[in-house]
């Protein structure tokens, strides 16, 4: 070290000097080599410093401020103009891919060729500007989704022996006991066995308000404990955890994938030998060099490859925020061409769990709320989804669980056999009654003959051999999922359901959510048939399910929409689209969402078009120099840019 302001800095090159040597340099100058360094490595910090500098050479050159020995311009050509010339000879030589950027790469090499070096280094500058701008619209788009990456926890607590450790997330195992305390985030899907808490969803559903957990309610991975400490038992773990699942969607959505995209690409090989033509036939017509370098300034097809792919991403970015994450970049596209959507109606319309829709008593000694908790004890320690859901009523209405009966037995296929509060009570299907040698009064036949009609399941209850009421279990319709409808409807798309369910329940509900289009009884084939019937008749169809038999119709589909939190890997597998938080409402504004992208697509492509050719014929005719040309051309596509950034917020006014 030598004073102060000096830094010690040594080298050791033994191949040239065995030796060694030191240099003494001023400390402000080693700071400043070891920030640039760290600048030259981040891509994005690398660009913005070239556009800085180069800004400020194009600044100096254009104003002549310095009276220097070189142009100024020269640093924009040799920070921003190099890689430009340097992808595209790559891509050239290895892919024989012509492309916007050989375009450029010639007009630079002219321009530098006949002398106009700011001309030059404006061009590569404003490119790189474009470039740099699409690559921040397509990160900010994109950031939405790729936060989740990152909301992996990577440690958790698990509970052995009563003590808790600190493991590696990757070890964790199904069936271990977790322990998560307040602000913590849950590591994998499972289900709360002691304690209780509000956990933060937003990830997964996008709602704001924290959601109330207890025993026996199931917590998903990413999630947030927001208050107390609980323990949970690990079910879902690894690849199959919601996060995991949801990063797997991230990481497939492309827009790379759209055939506009592909469509842009073929235009630009076309353009680049046109340009060429005209520039060739500009100059053996005219002599004029600078005529020919200007053209080949204003045919880059510039905007036509840079502002399509990201309005497609603007577009993918607005949808997730939504909790819509498109898997495939050609969906919008797809999704803008529909004339029919077609819902299956298990856990896409409706919640996909059956819930208490009536409890009715036959004797005049019980009421309905007796008769409630008698169920409830009776199935208290059933595993049956229909006793389950009863139970869960129970617990919802009154805020605990029911008392525990005396005995308890499950007959498959019939129901249970319970003893409570010195009853033996039935609850079961008409079998398991007839067989226990019960009879069914006409009042109770006839009020499960109306729950029926409505698409329900019916639960007997008996006492002592004597039948004493039901209880009818039901899908729950969606509460959006009417307005959905009449909102999808509005757009000018016809809407139909199809689904496995009898005529009774799928009629019920398609009319309670205003689908008049139904196809009831289908199997897996059957759906995907009556999508192609749709389709050869040349009505695009969008297809909304979630369940493994949905897939063969998903993938038929011109679209296929995926429940992302409830739905089957299958399922999600198949579809390009996939709701998040199996939140069906926001599917209008999908649709209008694909229809104003393809809107900005079609403008960004008809200005950048017009704006070109109008610019060619100034510069065949002399009026614009290579400079203008530059500026109008480039100005342009930045323009197209901006205007598909614009979709990153955009939502129609309801």
């Amino acid at each position: 070290m030598g004073n102060c302001c000096e830094v010690t800095v040594a080298f050791s090159i033994d191949t040239i000097y065995p030796w060694g040597y030191t240099i003494h340099v001023p400390l402000w100058v080693y700071k400043g080599v070891v920030l640039l360094i760290r600048l030259l490595k981040d891509d994005n910090k690398r660009t913005l410093l070239f556009i800085l500098l180069s800004i400020v050479a194009l600044a100096v050159s254009f104003f002549n401020i310095a009276n220097l020995p070189i142009n100024a311009a020269w640093i924009a050509i040799i920070l921003c103009g190099i890689p430009i010339i340097k992808g595209a000879i790559w891509g050239l030589v290895t892919e024989f891919d012509i492309k916007a950027d050989v375009l450029v790469s010639i007009a630079l090499i002219a321009s530098i060729f006949i002398g106009e070096i700011f001309a030059a280094g404006e061009v590569a500058f404003i490119m790189t500007i474009g470039a740099y701008l699409e690559e921040r619209t397509v990160a900010k788009a994109r950031a939405g989704i790729e936060k989740l990456v990152h909301l992996t926890p990577t440690t958790a607590r698990i509970v052995q022996n009563g003590e808790g450790a600190i493991i590696s997330a990757e070890q964790i195992k199904k069936g271990d006991i977790l322990r998560v305390l307040a602000g913590e985030t849950i590591a994998v899907d499972g289900m709360i066995t002691k304690g209780q808490t509000s956990v933060d969803q937003s990830v997964m559903t996008g709602e704001s308000l924290p959601v109330d957990k207890t025993e026996g309610d199931e917590v998903f991975s990413g999630t947030v404990n927001q208050f107390g400490t609980f323990e949970m038992v690990a079910q879902k773990v690894g690849e199959d955890s919601s996060l995991q699942r949801m990063i797997c969607l991230v990481e497939s959505a492309d827009a790379g994938k759209a055939k506009i995209v592909g469509i842009a690409d073929r235009w630009a090989t076309w353009i680049v030998v046109i340009a060429l033509a005209a520039a060739v036939g500009t100059w053996f017509v005219t002599h004029e060099i600078i005529r020919s370098v200007t053209i080949l300034v204003v045919f880059c097809p510039c905007a036509l490859v840079l502002a399509t792919p990201t309005a497609i991403m603007a577009g993918i970015g607005n949808a997730t925020k939504y909790g819509i994450l498109i898997r495939e970049g050609d969906a919008l596209e797809r999704l803008a061409k529909i004339k029919r959507m077609a819902f299956d109606k298990t856990g896409t319309i409706t919640y996909g769990k059956p819930a208490v829709v009536q409890v009715k008593s036959c004797v005049p000694n019980i009421n309905s709320e007796s008769l409630l908790a008698i169920a409830a004890s009776a199935e208290l320690r059933s595993e049956h989804p229909l006793g389950k859901a009863i139970v869960s009523y129970y617990k919802e209405k009154n805020g605990r669980l029911p008392e525990e009966p005396d005995n308890f037995m499950l007959i498959a296929g019939r129901g249970v056999l319970a003893d409570v509060d010195g009853n033996k009570i039935l609850a079961g299907n008409e079998a398991l009654l007839s067989e226990q040698k019960t009879e069914l009064p006409a009042i109770l036949c006839q009020l499960a003959e109306e729950a029926r009609a409505d698409g329900s399941t019916v639960i007997y209850l008996a006492a002592n051999q004597k039948a004493i009421g039901l209880i009818a279990l039901s899908d729950t319709l969606r509460p959006d999922a009417s307005k959905t409808i009449e909102k999808i409807n509005q757009t000018g798309i016809e809407t139909v359901l199809i689904t496995g369910d009898a005529p009774q329940a799928a009629k019920y509900m398609a009319q309670i959510a205003g689908i008049t289009d139904l196809k009831s009884n289908c199997m897996p084939e059957d759906k995907m048939k009556a999508i192609e019937e749709y389709q050869n008749k040349g009505e695009f169809v969008c297809m909304v399910g979630d369940g493994i038999n949905d897939a063969p119709a998903l993938k038929t589909a011109h679209v296929g929409i995926a429940m992302g939190g409830i739905g089957s890997d299958i399922a999600i597998d198949a579809a390009d689209i996939a709701l998040v938080g199996d939140d069906i409402k926001e599917i209008p504004h999908l649709l209008q969402l694909s229809r104003k992208t393809m809107q900005t697509i079609n403008i960004n492509l008809t200005a950048s078009m017009i704006l070109n050719f109008i610019a060619i014929f100034l510069a065949i005719i002399g009026i614009l120099n290579p400079v203008m040309g530059a500026l109008v051309h480039n100005a342009g596509s930045v323009a197209v840019i901006i205007n598909s950034s614009l979709l990153l917020k955009w939502r129609k006014l309801k």
